[in-house]
């Protein structure tokens, strides 16, 4: 493991910190409706998407940015698909809440439009996506009313399997995020319901499927000072009609930047990395 990246370590951190407190102070222009979304989610902090703003009131509002944070080669993988079963796919984004996660798939050189449905909580920055290639309308997954190439489910509302409304579109592939942790409180899974999209009609196939785990306190067990976290898992996952059941994983982009917030997870992936790597080896640890 190569660990000259962490000879960075005190600077970097001193710039990620200076990052979450703008956005906590609202002064990161991610806030700023006015501003284009290039600039807005420039410089985002991964704690940011991890953690919503502490003065959010869980009761009025879902989470300040996204549910998930998502990688860049992800986003890049979900084009590849679209385009292998639609020359001019266009991607119906189910749970499009902010727009933000549709965004950076239509980033990608894909059309999307998002629906918002206006029985569920705003996140707490309400409208958070590019109007340059993105489109967002209100409708809950029952009114969809068209065609899509792709239907995109990421982070179906807790409790409720809106799978049946989907399948009616016929897509020609369904992209499924969800996580299956089980929130300790109200009992209920964080996505949808344990049936949703199980037991799919024998036309759809599953034809990829990849992981992201959240390690347990990826922050506070670098910079104690930060908040901690539980481990949880992402799953996604990628049905293909029956002509597109042939379909495999398409090689990777071609290298491009990742987003700014992937940067941040590299950093504190790769210092857990190092204090393991020292606790192997007897040596005691203080913060690094």
């Amino acid at each position: 493991m190569d660990f000259e990246m962490l000879r960075q370590m005190e600077s970097f951190s001193e710039e990620m910190l200076n990052r979450i407190i703008a956005f906590q102070s609202k002064e990161h222009p991610v806030w700023n409706t006015a501003r284009p979304f290039d600039e807005r989610i420039r410089g985002l902090a991964l704690h940011d998407l991890v953690f919503s703003h502490p003065h959010r009131d869980p009761a009025q509002f879902g989470p300040t940015i996204s549910h998930f944070y998502p990688r860049r080669t992800e986003m890049q993988r979900l084009a590849q698909y679209a385009h292998a079963v639609a020359k001019d796919p266009l991607v119906v984004d189910a749970h499009a809440r902010n727009g933000f996660i549709g965004s950076l798939l239509a980033r990608e050189r894909v059309r999307v439009i998002g629906f918002r449905d206006p029985a569920l909580k705003n996140n707490q920055i309400a409208d958070l996506y590019d109007p340059a290639c993105y489109e967002l309308r209100q409708g809950s997954p029952g009114e969809i009313n068209m065609d899509p190439d792709v239907v995109l489910s990421a982070w179906m509302p807790a409790g409720r399997n809106v799978t049946p409304d989907l399948l009616k579109l016929n897509p020609k592939l369904i992209v499924f995020i969800f996580t299956e942790h089980v929130d300790t409180q109200s009992r209920q899974p964080q996505t949808g319901t344990p049936e949703a999209f199980d037991g799919l009609p024998s036309r759809y196939r599953l034809v990829d499927e990849w992981k992201e785990t959240r390690p347990a306190d990826l922050f506070r067990g670098i910079w104690p000072d930060l908040t901690g976290n539980i481990e949880e898992t992402r799953t996604v996952r990628v049905f293909a009609d029956e002509p597109f059941h042939q379909l495999t994983r398409p090689e990777p982009a071609a290298t491009k930047p990742h987003y700014d917030w992937e940067q941040d997870l590299e950093m504190a992936l790769l210092a857990h990395e190092a204090k393991r790597y020292l606790e192997r080896r007897g040596v005691p640890l203080g913060r690094i």
